[in-house]
Parts: structure tokens; sequence; C-alpha cells
């Protein structure tokens, strides 16, 4: 399995996705430059240029089209894909943290951090007709978090674009109403900050990673905790394949640690769990730094990875991927 190193990041990758088509990559990292590559040869297409701060979060609308970042100078982009022009700029007051297109691409959400005396708030905006006046445009809907609601590390949209699910610092799982309001239901299944959280193909389910070393799998509607897949290390990303019954985690040490250790001790490895089972069956190395973020490719035939090095690796299945049945 030879991997394809994406190189021209300067600092740590934050977050990686693919399109829904998978010819394309977008990548987010600390250098303030979003990028867009193809995944076949690994050619980055180009930057979107207008950040001045770490860039935390990244996200592409189902048709390609458009583009959500929010970044540590306080600001939210919306993006022309082909041109990689900006269509608006967002002022908030804290660093945005996450950001996510709905499914049908007419609605955004952004979060912003409880920082600076600012409280951590959840932001529903249209995005239908952007222009100039996005900037200055009230939002459809915006929640407040209160101090035992924590702040917002991750959030996906729910079914019908009726409901978001979020993930907080303190490790609670909380899904929001938008029609009416109001939050539905809330667990605390994880002990520490959630990392990242994303959806199974047929949105039913979605994965969660925590700091607290596992990952967890739950369902979309209930917040039921169906399976744990458990490690040695901080989990900061992971992702369900959309062929097989497979989970794929990717963590490591905390980022300031990672100079004192090799590689083989920090566990920088791409791991990988039988859903079902919760049995660990295979590793994949690489990275010289934690993972920060990981995808499935939409054909489920690979998967990339974003480390703190700086780097995206896209890795290809071998032929033995195909042909491994779980005892």
């Amino acid at each position: 399995m030879k991997p394809l190193v994406l190189q021209g990041h300067q600092r740590s990758i934050t977050q990686i996705k693919y399109n829904r088509e998978g010819d394309l990559i977008f990548s987010s990292a600390k250098d303030s430059k979003p990028s867009v590559w193809y995944s076949l040869n690994g050619e980055r297409l180009g930057t979107f240029n207008g950040h001045i701060g770490a860039v935390w979060c990244v996200d592409v609308d189902w048709t390609s089209t458009r583009l959500i970042t929010g970044a540590g100078d306080m600001n939210t982009f919306l993006w022309d894909v082909e041109t990689g022009n900006s269509l608006g700029k967002i002022p908030c007051n804290s660093s945005v943290r996450t950001c996510n297109f709905s499914y049908s691409g007419n609605q955004a959400s952004y979060s912003t951090d409880r920082a600076m005396s600012q409280p951590c708030e959840l932001f529903i905006i249209d995005v239908r007709n952007i222009d100039a006046s996005i900037s200055s445009a009230d939002p459809v809907l915006k929640l407040t978090m209160t101090e035992q609601q924590s702040k917002i590390t991750s959030m996906l949209w729910g079914a019908l674009d009726e409901t978001v699910i979020t993930g907080h610092e303190n490790g609670s799982l909380r899904i929001w109403d938008l029609r009416a309001v109001k939050e539905l239901n809330s667990v605390n299944d994880h002990t520490a900050s959630i990392t990242d959280m994303q959806m199974s193909n047929d949105g039913t389910m979605f994965v969660s990673s925590s700091k607290d070393s596992s990952a967890k799998l739950f369902d979309s509607e209930s917040l039921m905790n169906l399976k744990t897949f458990k490690t040695e290390r901080p989990v900061n990303s992971a992702c369900i394949s959309p062929i097989y019954e497979h989970v794929a985690l990717g963590g490591g040490q905390d980022a300031m640690e990672v100079t004192t250790t090799s590689t083989q001790a920090g566990k920088f490895d791409s791991r990988f769990f039988h859903l079902v089972y919760e049995e660990e069956f295979a590793r994949v190395k690489g990275h010289f730094g934690p993972i920060n973020s990981m995808a499935f490719h939409p054909d489920g035939k690979s998967f990339a990875t974003g480390g703190e090095d700086g780097f995206v690796r896209i890795q290809v299945f071998d032929n033995s991927y195909y042909e491994y049945v779980f005892e």
C-alpha cells in the first residue's frame, strides 16, 4: 500500500474533507491557507486566500461549488470552489471552531469558542443567495451554550436538515431541534473532549472520537451508544467505511509531547476496527506526528489522513483488504 503524500501546507493539518464524488480533497491547516487537491494524483489545484489565522474547519457542499471555512482570526469565509474567490466573510466574536453545510446545501452552521468573555455560540445561516451583505445579515438561528453545556468542538447535521448534533469539550453529545429551537437529548458517554464526529453513509449512525482514548458509535436520532472502540492514546479522528463494516481511527499523543517520542512509540498509526465486533484488525503507519483528521473516500477503496506533520496522505487499499473476512 504505497501512499500518495500531499505536500503544500506549512503547518499542522486541522481537517480534511472529500467532496461527494471523491475527486477532490479539501484541507485546512494552521498556516491560514485552506487548499484543494486532486485525490487521484495529489496535485494541489489552489488555495483559498483570505484568512490570517489558523484555519480550524472546512466543509464543501454536495455540489462542490461552495466551501466554508472557520478560523482563529474570528472569521467565517464562504468561497467559490471553482475560482477560489471569497463570496462573503462573516466576522465573529471569537475563534470559529466548526463549520458544516447542511445536506440540502441551503444552510450552513458554524460555532464559535468560549473565549475573551464571549460565550460559545452556534449559528445557522442561509447560503442560497450569498453576497457581500452576508457579513451583516442576521443568522437564521443562534444558540448560546451555557457553562454546563461546555464549548462545541465538533458538529454534524441530522436528518432532513431539521436537527444539528454537537460534540462538546466536556465529552457530552447534544441534539438540537432547529425548528423548535430546543435541545432534544444529551448523553455523556465520553469522559473527555470530543475531537471529531463523522456520519455513516446512510445517515443512521455516526462515530465520535475523543481524547478519552476511545471512539464510539451512536444512533443519530436517539444518541444511543451502540459500540465502543478502545485505544491507549487520544483519538483525534474517526470515520466509517461506506462499503464495509469497518471503522478507522487516527490519533496519537498530544502535539506538545511529540518531540520527545519516536515514531514507533507515539502510536501515530491509522487503526482499523470491525464495526460490529469492536476488534482491531489492521494498522497503517506513515505520519511523523499525531493524525488530526481522517476520511474514507466515498467509494471506500482508499482513505486520507492529515497529520500534525503538515502532510496529507492518501492510502489506496491492497487486494488483501477486500479479501479480508472477519473470523
